[in-house]
């Protein structure tokens, strides 16, 4: 089940990623049949592969058929994502949908149609799956209750996005200025992003325990044991739920909340029908384990982690991805140009860094805090066999083997003998619990560097030098001049000013000019190079003038009103650069004392 948080937040990459396409223009309804046909050849296919799956099982009904229909759900669930990439990527059916009012003004409803469309993918294939796997159901579940139980627990890995997303719409549609300056600020994004995932920490349980169905548990001899448990540990807690997963066929219990207050301790029916006294109690102390060893809060700053590397890293990542050459070559093979390789490339290496960094080490960190959280018995007992025979219990309910593997839990194997072990030998108990010490300070001291390197290039001191060499690699690599890649030579333009090469730079803006002849930056910052060039052999009064009024013709803006004071000043029109910085001044909205210093010069030319 844990896969399925994966899933769709791969698909919501992909999804965000959609926006790095070129905009084709127009979309056709084509793109719509097309995706229902691969829509509904999916459907078939699902069938089929479980009608036979079914068949198989009737036939051998002594093979571990379970195994097999995790492994066939898996399978249909990456050939999901393909196809969905395929919908996203191939046929650009989001574009189709780009012109609809509702979603230019909140972008997150179309980002929850296309969730949905993978949702119901999903919903396809736990649908087939069911007629086989209610076989290995303990209890009666009804197929209702089977896809509704995947589908409520898949949901709370998108509350932190649907909340982030939808709440940032509404601010940038609301006439408030200083909120949307705030935000588009780096420091602005972080916060609001952090405030966010903290709030969604705290809160979040109170609407998941309604999204899972969880009902408190009834008084009686389990909840009063249960109580006890907690009271004996100091363990702060709002509710006792009971959890209908699967119609409460699961054997398993949880603990989520980081606050007290909004704290709920989950059991499943069965496992309240499964254990005795000392089996629940060996339960509880595991869900207490991540309590008291701060599991929880490691995991929301696990995620902040990584959004915060993705937010500093994302912008010169697809700037040093556009200027690796060799990738582009091996694209150009199958004939692919770079316009359409390069966001292929960012999309499928973002997947792959996600997948790196949740699968495998969170599921590291996972693993071992599972262990911790089993080891905790040990702090209010000696004895850890009620705990081993609990495990007994889960694996033979779920018919699967002990040694089976699991990315975010040890397999019931290694934990049972993990736990005899430390039984022998107790020393093993603070041994690992120095060793999870270890890989967190490991863990901050490297996401810090990582961090810090990120945002030196991103917005801080090292932001000069890498574009410096961006810029160079893309000079180097565009030879001759394209007339379609008019906004590189204006990129070139400034870069060549900065380094004050004026030469190069007035004829990469003339290039811009020869494609854009509108262009407002091009002719700008011509005519603020003609007007203030530090090397006088290039300053042109007459172009500075020229340049300065085809600029206003396409934009009347306080910069554009500022160059124009400026050339209008070298042309000793003094009195028209007065009023025109007298207006640039009005319409400003920032750098007000430059803008203000500006009209004070001319002034004081005019009177002395």
């Amino acid at each position: 089940m844990f896969a399925n948080f994966l899933y769709f937040l791969i698909v919501l990459i992909m999804y965000s990623s959609s926006e790095l396409f070129e905009n084709v223009g127009t979309i056709d309804s084509s793109v719509v049949f097309y995706s229902l046909m691969v829509t509904i050849l999916f459907i078939v296919v699902c069938h089929i592969a479980f009608k036979w799956l079914g068949k198989k099982a009737g036939d051998n009904p002594y093979e571990n058929i379970d195994s097999l229909i995790n492994k066939y759900i898996s399978r249909l669930s990456n050939l999901a994502l393909m196809i969905f990439a395929l919908i996203i990527y191939g046929f650009k059916l989001n574009l189709f949908f780009s012109g609809i009012k509702i979603f230019k003004a909140l972008p997150t409803l179309e980002a929850i149609l296309f969730l949905g469309l993978f949702l119901f993918y999903l919903i396809v294939i736990w649908n087939a799956a069911y007629e086989v796997q209610k076989r290995n159901f303990a209890g009666q579940v009804s197929k209702k209750n089977f896809i509704l139980s995947n589908v409520s627990f898949s949901l709370p890995a998108l509350l932190p996005w649907f909340f982030l997303s939808i709440i940032a719409d509404i601010l940038g549609l609301l006439p408030w200025q200083p909120a949307k300056q705030i935000l588009n600020t780096p420091a602005g994004e972080i916060g609001y992003i952090t405030l966010f995932l903290v709030a969604i920490a705290v809160f979040g349980p109170v609407l998941i325990k309604k999204i899972w169905n969880c009902n408190p548990l009834e008084p009686g001899l389990p909840r009063t044991r249960i109580e006890m448990v907690l009271k004996k540990a100091k363990v702060k807690y709002s509710d006792i739920l009971t959890w209908d997963l699967f119609g409460g066929t699961m054997l398993t219990a949880g603990v989520m909340g980081l606050v007290g207050r909004f704290r709920y301790i989950l059991v499943t029916p069965s496992l309240l029908n499964s254990l005795n006294d000392d089996e629940l109690i060996a339960v509880m102390l595991h869900e207490i384990g991540h309590v008291q060893k701060y599991h929880m809060v490691f995991y929301l700053i696990f995620f902040a982690g990584f959004i915060g590397c993705n937010f500093v890293f994302l912008e010169p990542f697809m700037m040093l991805l556009y200027v690796f050459e060799p990738l582009y070559k091996v694209f150009g093979f199958v004939g692919i140009g770079k316009s359409t390789a390069h966001p292929i490339l960012i999309s499928f290496t973002l997947i792959g860094l996600f997948i790196l960094y949740f699968r495998f080490i969170f599921g590291f960190f996972m693993r071992n805090f599972e262990r911790q959280a089993d080891l905790h018995v040990y702090r209010f007992t000696r004895d850890a066999s009620p705990l081993i025979s609990t495990f007994y219990k889960i694996a033979s309910f779920s018919r699967q083997s002990i040694d089976k593997p699991n990315w975010h839990h040890y397999s019931i194997g290694r934990r049972v003998r993990f736990l005899e072990r430390c039984q022998t030998n107790p020393a093993l108990i603070q041994a690992h619990h120095l060793k999870v010490k270890k890989m967190i300070v490991g863990y901050f001291v490297l996401i810090m560097i990582i961090f810090g390197f990120g945002y030196a290039i991103n917005f801080g001191m090292a932001k000069e030098t890498f574009d410096t060499f961006i810029a160079e690699k893309i000079l180097f690599q565009q030879k001759d001049f394209d007339p379609a890649k008019f906004d590189l030579y204006a990129f070139a333009g400034d870069y060549y000013y900065n380094k004050k090469n004026y030469e190069k730079a007035i004829e990469s803006y003339e290039n811009v000019l020869k494609a854009d002849p509108d262009n407002v930056h091009a002719l700008n910052n011509l005519s603020w190079l003609f007007s203030t060039c530090p090397d006088k052999g290039y300053r042109n009064n007459k172009k500075a003038l020229e340049y300065a009024k085809r600029t206003l013709v396409q934009k009347r803006e306080a910069f554009v009103l500022d160059t124009y004071a400026e050339a209008l000043f070298v042309n000793n029109d003094i009195k028209a650069a007065v009023s025109s910085a007298t207006q640039a001044l009005t319409l400003s909205k920032d750098k007000k004392e430059y803008y203000k210093s500006q009209l004070e010069r001319f002034e004081k030319i005019l009177n002395p």
